[in-house]
């Protein structure tokens, strides 16, 4: 009997062993640093999408620079393009008359006695005045150019006018007021053309654009 309660005993305290012992396991495992290593791993990925974040508005910033840099360049060339000559006065012009190669043709010519470099881009408007009225020149269909006059330079445009061969007296025009283009200040001017009369319409009058055929 008592070797019965001995070997009893001894399993009872074998088996209180090995509770405890897997107690104390459980017990050590939340502080375990291999348990530990899973946050400091997600940490590290935090660390790494903070430092990704960084580098995005990094990249954000490059390209802020980056379109500031290109509105600069836009700036400068605006600021070129505005430092390009102005455009032509009617004030720093002088004009004249001569005329063209062809029967019917008539230049006016303008020349540029300011004191900087202007430009002038379009058509003037012509209009011939006589004892019967006044008419306006329509455009023609000529390319437009760009034209810069230095002090002194002179550029022209080219009044088309049907001449009369007719016989009669037709209408004969005086003056004519040119206005340069984009401009609203006029000039008037002796120039005497004579034209066919017509009761159906008005005379065939055209102006090309300042500096077309120069």
């Amino acid at each position: 009997m008592d070797t019965m309660r001995t070997k009893t005993a001894r399993r009872a305290l074998s088996v209180t062993a090995l509770v405890a012992a897997g107690l104390a396991l459980t017990a050590c495992g939340p502080h375990d640093p291999a348990g530990a290593a899973g946050p400091s791993s997600g940490g590290s990925n935090a660390t790494q999408s903070s430092t990704g974040g960084t580098t995005s508005a990094s990249n954000g910033s490059a390209a802020q620079s980056g379109t500031g840099s290109s509105s600069g360049t836009g700036s400068a060339g605006t600021g070129s393009s505005g430092s390009s000559s102005a455009a032509c006065h009617t004030a720093n012009l002088s004009f004249s008359s001569s005329w063209g190669m062809a029967e019917g043709e008539a230049l006016i010519n303008m020349k540029n006695i300011g004191s900087t470099t202007c430009s002038m881009h379009g058509f003037p408007g012509v209009d011939l005045k006589g004892r019967d009225g006044t008419v306006s020149a329509a455009r023609s269909t000529t390319t437009v150019p760009t034209v810069s006059l230095s002090p002194g330079q002179t550029t022209h445009f080219t009044l088309h006018f049907p001449p009369n061969h007719t016989g009669g007296s037709g209408v004969t025009f005086t003056d004519v007021v040119v206005t340069p283009p984009n401009e609203t200040h006029s000039h008037t001017m002796s120039l005497g053309i004579n034209v066919p009369a017509d009761s159906n319409s008005s005379p065939a009058i055209t102006v090309d654009p300042v500096g077309a055929g120069k």
